[in-house]
């Protein structure tokens, strides 16, 4: 259906009151701004999955989780607007980027060997939303899509033959560590939303994609290496009920690589804003200012 101009303009959703949702922050405190981005054209029966209520309120669980961890969201705006039917669906990455987990290296090596690389219609949906407004390479973007489809490799006979996985998912961060700096700077905060209803634990699909862009890491915990996907119930990264963000190399120093993160700072009374120093290697896993906050596996 064809819009006018009116309609197509991203504007603040008039019934999210932003003020009222960061009452609770604190000056002086680490800091993450956050901005939740939802189309007002979506159909009509994907208003079950993800709607305007389940992404506050995921955004509220995603609070606690992270200041538990000592470190603050804020929600710097609640956008809605006009998005282009072609873009409510997505494939994440180019195709051809993806290859089959090496046998001589971790995963993070790997990828930063072979960066993965965002669409081309990914690119667009969330410019369309996002735009390039100064600073919003400092911003986490939580943007609203129907589907987002990516892809990988499973092995079918171990370090021969390997068969191409496509998956559709609830969530995708775009992580430093698959994506390093190929992801245009302004959208590199960028965290797409598909479905917050899949599983009894999808409360807290915000906060785990937000621990992919803020730890900077993958499906990993205590003594568990990075795999596509893990069940369990320990730890924020896993697929289960878990929220922790531990220290020191029992923890994968999730919560040392947390403090790190380009995207948090503190503020002064006079406004004024000190950010933590920006990725020095493009932001893969093993990048210079996570020295000392990495596993060697």
């Amino acid at each position: 259906m064809a819009a006018d101009d009116a309609t197509r303009k991203w504007a603040a959703h008039p019934d999210v009151d932003v003020e009222a949702i960061n009452a609770d922050l604190v000056s002086g405190r680490k800091t993450v701004d956050v901005a939740l981005y939802y189309p007002n054209n979506l159909d009509e029966r994907h208003h079950s999955t993800v709607n305007v209520e389940l992404l506050l309120e995921g955004f509220a669980r995603a609070k606690e989780v992270f200041a538990a961890a000592d470190v603050q969201l804020k929600l710097t705006k609640f956008d809605t607007g006009w998005l282009s039917p072609s873009h409510f669906a997505i494939k994440a990455s180019k195709r051809g980027r993806d290859l089959p987990m090496g046998r001589f290296s971790n995963m993070y090596v790997q990828a930063e060997q072979h960066p993965a690389v965002i669409s081309d219609e990914a690119q667009e949906a969330f410019e369309s939303m996002i735009g390039d407004e100064p600073g919003s390479d400092l911003v986490v973007h939580v943007v609203t899509l129907q589907a987002v489809f990516m892809d990988y490799y499973e092995p079918v006979v171990e370090g021969r033959v390997y068969q191409p996985q496509v998956i559709e998912t609830g969530g995708l961060s775009f992580p430093g560590y698959m994506h390093g700096d190929t992801i245009p700077r302004p959208l590199r905060g960028v965290i797409t939303i598909t479905n917050l209803t899949r599983t009894e634990n999808s409360w807290k699909t915000i906060a785990h994609e937000l621990g992919h862009k803020l730890l900077n890491v993958s499906h990993e915990y205590r003594d568990i290496d990075p795999q596509h996907e893990v069940l369990a119930d320990g730890g924020l990264m896993f697929y289960g009920s878990g929220t922790e963000i531990e220290s020191g190399p029992e923890g994968r120093y999730h919560y040392e690589r947390l403090h790190k993160s380009p995207f948090i700072y503190t503020e002064a009374e006079d406004g004024s804003r000190a950010y933590n120093l920006d990725y020095e290697g493009g932001g893969f896993y093993y990048d210079d200012i996570y020295e000392g906050m990495s596993m060697e596996f």
